[in-house]
């Protein structure tokens, strides 16, 4: 069966303070994506979605399209802020995305089989995407890849994880946690939610009633966001839906923070040398 990967890259990136998306961590000026894309299509990947923001499409294009369009089928959705359903305007003061949520609904129409979702600005390891290629590849969604919390944390700061509560494999409850760090007195190999999502195309009609009731409620709070893993436990809750998770023993590595850079950069350049890249 034919396999798709959406790669949300519309964030702002507030605390790391730029474009992290593009940045380069690679000795060849290569950014996370990079690698990422690179995993997927050695994982079996048919296809590439990358979510960004229009004002950033040339200089993405520039800085890593052109690479990726090398290694993989790549096509682009736009996140924009105006792009509401019937009915709804965007508040003038309103400046951040809307959420994971949305963005993976702004690319809805690029998409067409089973797919994963995933940030652009985590590097996830290649055994990964591996093992929920082949729970897609069954048509096995919805799923999660889990990682260990210990194989997610920075040294530079806090982070927001979605702590997992799982029985018999399947996720019973997520918590989002916006703060945690190696002293928040969580057990290391806790399950968390990475946003690594594998998903059928069934799903969107849920998807499109949530973010319309999130913004019945919130639509004037400009920093309230409409986020994927809340909706994914909400449908849990409600008995919609159940979701396997899929431990992976992979280290994260991501840029929450500039002072993340040069153990990113220390860890991509070990991966060359190794011969996985």
């Amino acid at each position: 069966m034919k396999t798709e990967l959406v790669i949300m890259a519309a964030g702002m990136g507030s605390r790391f303070g730029g474009l992290k998306q593009i940045e380069p961590m690679g000795p060849n000026g290569e950014a996370i994506i990079d690698f990422t894309v690179k995993d997927a299509a050695a994982a079996g990947f048919d296809k590439t979605i990358i979510i960004i923001k229009k004002e950033i499409e040339k200089d993405f294009r520039e800085a890593c399209g052109k690479r990726l369009e090398k290694i993989m089928d790549i096509d682009y959705a736009f996140q924009e802020l105006d792009k509401l359903p019937s009915g709804f305007t965007r508040p003038a003061e309103r400046i951040k995305p809307w959420g994971t949520n949305h963005a993976v609904l702004c690319a809805k129409d690029k998409i067409s089989a089973p797919f994963g979702v995933i940030n652009a600005d985590d590097f996830y390891g290649r055994e990964s995407f591996k093992i929920l290629h082949d729970q897609l590849a069954e048509n096995n969604v919805p799923c999660m890849v889990g990682y260990h919390l210990g194989n997610t944390l920075t040294d530079h700061g806090t982070v927001a994880r979605g702590v997992c509560e799982v029985e018999n494999g399947y996720l019973k409850t997520i918590t989002e946690h916006l703060a945690i760090d190696k002293n928040s007195g969580f057990d290391p190999n806790t399950v968390v939610s990475m946003n690594f999502w594998g998903l059928g195309t069934d799903i969107f009609p849920y998807l499109e009633e949530s973010f319309h009731k999130f913004l019945e409620e919130k639509i004037n709070e400009p920093k309230a966001e409409s986020l994927l893993p809340i909706v994914i436990n909400d449908m849990i809750q409600k008995g919609l839906t159940s979701v396997k998770v899929l431990e992976t023993p992979e280290q994260w590595y991501g840029v929450t923070y500039r002072d993340d850079m040069p153990s990113v950069k220390a860890a991509m350049q070990k991966f060359i040398e190794q011969g996985l890249y």
